[in-house]
């Protein structure tokens, strides 16, 4: 079994590797994962050949499609985001649009946005959220690229809700203000 161990940025692979690549698309030799599968650092699949792939790379982002892997002998792999179930939102309008999209951010969904629908995965109270708010659900197969964060270049994290609060203070003339600060 081949083990890819390191990551490459495609915008440097050479006239060779691209080639190597093309050829090896051809020859059905790539992979294609779900989301959840490409947000993992260290797994085993099996590409479209049915041979018998591992994976052992640095936490480090979510493979995006396309992202290409290589190991210590030089073999290249292209990762491709396979079709999986999504739900497809619209709207009648951007603003209703906009505000799907922010109740959904604010819940920390993972969430595909293009401009004319959002995607995330299946999950039916959110879906009827979204309809009692006046936008249309629909159960899709597409590939899932979901938003990156916007401070970590790419990086995805967990994040916990849980955060300190500290509530009230009296600034000089005696009025109570609050502060909210996260540790």
């Amino acid at each position: 079994m081949k083990i890819f161990t390191q990551r490459l940025d495609s915008n440097q692979l050479s006239t060779e590797q691209l080639a190597r690549l093309d050829s090896q698309k051809q020859n059905k030799n790539y992979l294609y994962l779900d989301f959840d599968t490409r947000q993992r650092s260290r797994f085993k699949t099996l590409n479209e050949t049915q041979e018998s792939i591992g994976i052992d790379l640095p936490r480090t982002e979510t493979l995006k499609s396309g992202c290409v892997l290589s190991n210590q002998q030089g073999d290249l792999i292209q990762v491709l985001a396979s079709n999986q179930p999504l739900i497809c939102v619209t709207a009648d309008d951007d603003f209703t649009l906009m505000k799907g999209a922010y109740h959904l951010g604010n819940r920390h969904v993972p969430l595909m946005i293009t401009p004319k629908a959002l995607y995330f995965e299946p999950d039916h109270v959110l879906e009827a959220m979204l309809q009692n708010l006046g936008l249309y659900t629909e159960q899709v197969q597409a590939p899932f690229e979901p938003e990156t964060g916007a401070y970590k270049g790419g990086h995805s994290h967990v994040h916990s809700d849980s955060h300190a609060h500290a509530h009230s203070y009296s600034d000089d003339n005696g009025h109570s203000t609050h502060s909210h600060s996260h540790d």
